[in-house]
């Protein structure tokens, strides 16, 4: 199918990944809160869940890049997805190796630079997305980079169903990427509480913090965003920055769904329950065949 699981740190460990690769979609394994050493270890473990392809996501933001680049390029995988950077000079070292590179962008500059430096496909990104975000959405960012690249293009932010995916490869989407979707995954190895909250999300629950640090972040809205929030009108990035440290894994780990970080994308409020990922994959993907083959109507009498 065409549908990958977004790289989410602290959530995309390989049970999840290669669930989702089993399912049909590609699976992704984070390496946002890995060393290079667990990252091997987990690559070693997905091999022995999956014989289907799955693939690493690197976070440009980190100090120590370059050596979670050569972990990879040591333990070959079929994908790297990249985000929040430039990876353009390691794509020809993946590519050497066999590795297929897809970047996420959220402007058409960086999609056109990537497209030049070799990179094999473009995940465009709008700011629906939980996490680290841009500041297009994504109706308007996934036709504007499909009409600009050669490469295929695979379209992320606020996707939850197959509603989402249709609307995607309608506006030149070769595919989807969804990440909110797999946090209420059975496989998903976080604490419950935050897939409960995230199943209980109403549609303004998210809110963007972390502007002033120049690093916007979707979360779902809870006592650390607040006090984010005042931070960010007070313009204030390093205190910003210090009350953020660890916060992620204080949710996803600790299940603090109140002094922890939520990232999660404002599509939550679609998101009805738990279930495995592989059945996630099949309710979307057959939703969206009924609704490209007109089986479905989109327009109520």
């Amino acid at each position: 199918y065409p549908l990958l699981q977004g790289g989410m740190a602290w959530v995309s460990y390989a049970g999840l990944a290669g669930a989702v690769s089993n399912g049909g979609g590609l699976g992704i394994i984070a390496s946002g809160m890995l060393t290079p050493d667990t990252l091997k270890e987990q690559i070693e473990i997905a091999k022995t869940l999956t014989d289907k392809p799955f693939g690493v996501n690197i976070m440009m933001l980190r100090d120590d890049v370059d050596d979670i680049f050569q972990t990879v390029l040591d333990n070959p995988v079929a994908v790297v997805t990249t985000g929040a950077g430039n990876p353009g000079k390691y794509i020809n070292d993946l590519k050497d190796k066999g590795i297929k590179v897809a970047t996420v962008v959220a402007s058409i500059a960086l999609a056109k630079r990537l497209e030049r430096a070799g990179a094999d496909a473009i995940i465009a990104e709008g700011m629906e997305a939980g996490g680290h975000i841009g500041e297009l959405t994504t109706m308007c960012l996934v036709p504007s980079v499909s009409e600009t690249v050669d490469i295929p293009v695979i379209a992320a932010g606020g996707i939850i169903d197959g509603r989402g995916v249709a609307a995607a490869l309608m506006l030149g989407a070769k595919g989807v990427q969804m990440g909110t979707r797999f946090i209420c995954s059975e496989e998903a190895e976080i604490n419950i509480r935050v897939k409960e909250r995230v199943v209980e999300a109403r549609d303004r629950d998210t809110t963007v913090t972390g502007r002033c640090t120049g690093h916007p972040v979707r979360v779902i809205r809870n006592k650390l965003a607040r006090q984010m929030e005042a931070l960010d009108k007070a313009n204030a990035p390093d205190e910003l920055m210090k009350l953020g440290k660890n916060s992620l894994r204080r949710a996803m780990e600790e299940g603090d769904i109140d002094g922890g970080s939520l990232m999660c994308g404002q599509g939550a409020a679609l998101v009805k329950k738990i279930q495995p990922a592989a059945e996630i994959i099949l309710d979307v993907m057959k939703q969206t065949e009924s609704i490209i083959r007109g089986s479905q109507s989109v327009v109520k009498d």
